[in-house]
């Protein structure tokens, strides 16, 4: 437990906070290609998530994921999704699942393999998912909301408080985000001891 604790506090420490220049990354795609955050400087913006293959509240987000991606994407705010598993801890997480469950569900934006898990320690991710919030601001992205896609990670209907849609529609309309972070609810992200 007390090794959990440290993770956890180190994670914090130095993961980013609202406001923070966006650690870039350059992260293996699952058609093989790099995808780095400097190939959406066109962008006003990217929605970074950290999720994973087995996790039950990643599942449960799929297609909420996706359906962010239609809504934003066109208007300047892509999904970048982010696996940063460790695949020995969890064996479902491995790239080449990664693979599988990116044609199964047909995802329409990157899924990235944070394979050494320094970008997820970089942002200081923490669940899966765990959505991160970047806004373009000159030539670099800053962290403009930290936390939860929404109020109810269980059910998709019951849904009252669209965090990071209400996040984007604030940005778009060049107002300050209402709620700039939440508590990520997930699957804790399984890194390497």
């Amino acid at each position: 437990m007390m090794r959990w604790v440290t993770l956890f506090v180190s994670l914090l420490l130095t993961g980013v906070k609202v406001g923070d220049k966006a650690p870039t990354f350059s992260l293996k795609n699952i058609d093989g290609k790099l995808v780095s955050l400097s190939d959406y400087a066109k962008e006003k913006g990217v929605i970074v998530i950290f999720t994973c293959n087995h996790c039950p509240y990643a599942k449960l987000y799929e297609d909420r994921i996706i359906a962010l991606h239609k809504e934003f994407a066109s208007k300047g705010f892509p999904v970048v999704a982010i696996n940063p598993n460790a695949p020995e801890i969890v064996p479902e997480d491995s790239y080449e699942n990664m693979q599988k469950r990116a044609k199964e569900k047909g995802y329409p934006f990157p899924y990235l393999f944070d394979e050494t898990q320094e970008v997820a320690k970089a942002y200081g991710a923490t669940k899966t998912p765990h959505v991160f919030l970047l806004k373009k601001e000159g030539d670099d992205f800053r962290v403009a909301y930290i936390g939860a896609i929404d109020d109810s990670p269980n059910d998709a209907k019951k849904v009252q408080k669209r965090y990071l849609a209400e996040a984007i529609q604030a940005l778009l309309d060049g107002k300050a985000v209402p709620i700039p972070e939440t508590k990520a609810i997930g699957c804790s992200v399984k890194y390497r001891k």
